[in-house]
């Protein structure tokens, strides 16, 4: 539990008002990343015509009309709108942006207004997935643009909506609606919603935000955490009686790639943010040994991830896509924002067992990115992109064994992948500032 002298603060806006607005514009976006990083340019034998696959994957999500919410009988379909809002809105920022065909700023105002009439009420919002809270960002961004009273009126519902949603005994969110039980899934989620309205919008109760923030990201280590292999479960059961819950935490069988991904890009994203407090450093070190730990469980073939990431090489288990652009994604902005040093013999050692071991972190994700460059990415005759090898939807309402996970059905072109393929790339053009290598 997070004491009341753990207090975390953002920096406040100490500026005329319209520097306020710019300063609060900067920080909706996850303070717009300084790209420090050369420009991209062409490889020596590139086509002058070629594209980096950031803006590439982004057009041609766009072009077939995806993420924008037609129908809910995909469960992850707001998912699918908030991570692919978020993509686009990083995308416009970095250097990779100016290759834009499709118009992407018309892309998050349409993906936005389609949501709104569905998370436009707080009682119904609390009975959806945490999920919902992924098309936030995009709200708060249109709304600092636009000043729209509909934006507003849908982020305070957004808002109102945490406060209203089940908690278990420890005071933990449930994902969902299934009682006590809390995943990684929504962690992304919350984490790109709740500090980012609070300080734009309800500044006042900044640090009872973040101390319950932090407090759902320490249940979820303490209770899904694997001693064995330093990577997290699932989601765990807090009163301990699904009939996948471990005797002792509560946690699921499983450790899922995307699970996890989700969880380490909503980390580091967070630590992306201009926190002040002594828990950063705490968190911080988190970081470092989670992403020693997706390190170590790299398939040394692929260089990318299974699905079923506690069970490598097992009969029936897959390189999985969307969990392998994820955690591609937070390895090279981690290297970025100097969370993580390549090769450091320097960094304090952690407690983890598993921290000890030092990677070049940049190494790992250029080999992983490739491998979803040449295994995953598909060219169509029209020019377009597609994205292949995305599990679908998994959740702990089944079996939640290692069957349930490999028989998953496969989605091609799922947002849930191609988005995250989309944060991969821009990533890694910042890295190597070119469009592709020979």
């Amino acid at each position: 539990m997070i004491g009341p002298s753990q207090q975390l603060q953002l920096r406040p806006p100490h500026t005329s008002a319209l520097e306020s607005r710019r300063l609060n514009r900067k920080f909706i976006l996850s303070v717009r990343p300084q790209f420090d990083k050369p420009a991209i340019v062409l490889s020596a034998s590139a086509s002058t015509t070629a594209r980096p696959y950031s803006a590439r994957m982004a057009d041609s999500i766009i072009s077939r009309g995806q993420a924008i919410l037609e129908n809910q009988t995909d469960s992850s379909s707001l998912l699918q709108v908030g991570i692919f809002q978020t993509a686009i809105m990083e995308l416009i920022e970095s250097p990779s942006g100016r290759y834009m065909e499709q118009n992407w700023k018309i892309y998050v105002s349409a993906s936005a207004d389609s949501v709104v009439d569905v998370v436009d009420n707080a009682t119904k919002d609390a009975r959806l997935p945490l999920d919902r809270l992924s098309v936030g960002r995009g709200l708060l961004y249109l709304y600092d643009e636009t000043g729209t009273s509909t934006y507003k009126q849908t982020l305070a519902a957004l808002r109102a909506s945490i406060d209203l949603q089940p908690r278990n005994i420890f005071g933990g969110l449930w994902y969902y609606i299934y009682p006590n039980w809390s995943y990684l899934d929504g962690m992304f989620s919350l984490l790109s919603f709740y500090p980012l309205y609070t300080a734009n919008m309800d500044i006042a109760n900044m640090t009872e935000v973040n101390n319950d923030l932090f407090h759902q990201i320490e249940l979820l280590w303490e209770h899904c955490y694997d001693n064995t292999t330093g990577l997290l479960f699932h989601g765990y059961d807090a009163t301990k009686t699904a009939s996948w819950a471990n005797p002792t935490t509560g946690a699921s069988l499983i450790v899922w790639d995307r699970a996890l991904g989700w969880f380490m890009m909503g980390l580091v994203d967070l630590l992306e943010l201009p926190l002040m407090d002594s828990r950063v450093a705490t968190w911080r070190a988190r970081f470092v040994d989670l992403a020693n730990a997706v390190v170590q469980a790299v398939d040394p073939a692929s260089g990318c991830w299974w699905q079923v990431m506690s069970s490598p090489g097992r009969t029936g288990n897959y390189i999985e896509a969307s969990g392998s652009a994820m955690f591609t994604y937070a390895l090279y902005k981690g290297v970025r924002l100097g969370l993580l040093q390549d090769n450091n013999p320097q960094e304090p050692p952690s407690e983890n067992p598993i921290a000890h071991f030092r990677a070049n972190y940049t190494r790992v994700a250029t080999r992983a990115y490739r491998t979803l460059v040449d295994r995953f990415v598909v060219e169509n005759q029209d020019g377009t992109l597609s994205y292949n090898g995305t599990v679908g939807v998994c959740s702990l309402n089944s079996t939640a064994n290692y069957e349930y996970y490999t028989e998953r059905p496969l989605v091609y072109n799922s947002v849930l992948g191609s988005a995250a393929f989309v944060r991969a790339s821009m990533e890694h053009e910042l890295e190597h500032g070119v469009l592709y290598e020979q």
